[in-house]
């Protein structure tokens, strides 16, 4: 099992909740194909249409930015946390 650990800004797609527990594991793409069949609102504030990464959203996987890794191809274990950050941009 993996936990998805979801920011107060994204948790009204997530029914509130600020933790998910996810069963899928392997990669991230896994991880978060299994959250866009459970909570699709969710999904579609985490990738685009293509199933990208948004531009604006981080995702760390055990602390560590996917990005700079594999990006959907990180591997995520069992037992992994996974942390969403939107970016925040002000003036």
């Amino acid at each position: 099992m993996v936990t998805l650990l979801v920011p107060a800004a994204l948790r009204v797609d997530a029914a509130g909740a600020s933790r998910l527990d996810v069963t899928a594991c392997g990669t991230l793409r896994a991880v978060l194909d299994e959250v866009a069949g459970r909570w699709p609102r969710l999904d579609r504030r985490i990738r685009d249409e293509r199933g990208e990464l948004r531009r604006y959203v981080n995702v760390y996987v055990d602390g560590e930015d996917c990005r700079r890794g594999e990006g959907l191809d990180t591997p995520v274990p069992s037992g992994a946390e996974v942390q969403v950050i939107p970016s925040v941009a002000g003036g």
